[in-house]
């Protein structure tokens, strides 16, 4: 029998709020302004989301433009996109001030529901501390912390995701086990983070990630309208096994 549910943990980007695109406008109203002749179509970044964080997204895109060309000045292509990153983030969070990402169908009610429970709530995304903060701040209001005690970000877990580095970090600061928390993912890379930690998933798909892989998690949804602490209850009881951790 599983062990009552007692924590759910949200990644950030595409789950609690359909960001990408805002994201990929982002990017390239960076990249314009450092003069780059760099221009992402929604195609493009679907495929390069495959790599999880930003500037690691970047690189990657840099090294298959560039082929097999050595940076020969050390670090200015680091420097480069640590700049470009910067000014990313600024003018993702400007639309996020703006008003212009809001949370995903449903969520907002599942967490004040898991609240009023007695659930905690945590966050596990490789997005950095910026963005996450823009976010909650916006939707949640001034005091979001104060429902999400425990944080775990790309200042926190340098290995993104599949890697499991995230989860175990917030399952570590939440003092739970893997089978009392439930995950919340939009993506491939993030359902084999969570299942790697031993955590149930269930994914809510975007346009960007609705053609991956969800093999493995507890329940594949539009979004979270209308779903309740005890649904999630009954999904995890429907199962003939706890979930475990995958190799």
């Amino acid at each position: 029998m599983n062990q009552p549910l007692r924590a759910l943990v949200f990644d950030v980007d595409g789950t609690l709020a359909d960001t990408e695109r805002f994201h990929l406008q982002a990017f390239n109203e960076a990249f314009a302004a450092e003069g780059l002749d760099w221009r992402w179509d929604p195609a493009l970044y679907t495929r390069l989301l495959e790599v999880s964080g930003g500037e690691e997204r970047m690189l990657a895109y840099w090294r298959e433009v560039r082929g097999g060309t050595v940076d020969i000045e050390g670090n200015a292509m680091r420097d480069l996109i640590e700049r470009v990153h910067l000014a990313k983030t600024a003018a993702y969070e400007a639309m996020v001030n703006e008003g212009l990402v809001t949370l995903r169908p449903g969520v907002l009610a599942l967490m004040d529901e898991a609240l009023a429970r007695g659930l905690q709530l945590a966050i596990a995304t490789t997005t950095s501390p910026v963005n996450v903060a823009a976010l909650l701040r916006r939707a949640v209001g001034p005091h979001w912390r104060l429902q999400f005690p425990v944080v775990c970000d790309a200042s926190t877990a340098p290995r993104k995701k599949p890697d499991p580095q995230v989860y175990r970090q917030a399952l570590e600061g939440l003092g739970l086990p893997a089978h009392a928390c439930l995950a919340f993912e939009d993506s491939a890379n993030g359902l084999r983070s969570a299942r790697a930690a031993g955590m149930d998933t269930v994914v809510t798909p975007t346009a960007f990630t609705r053609h991956h892989d969800f093999t493995g998690a507890l329940r594949v949804m539009p979004s979270l309208a209308g779903t309740t602490v005890d649904d999630l209850a009954g999904w995890r009881s429907e199962q003939a096994e706890p979930a475990g951790a995958l190799s």
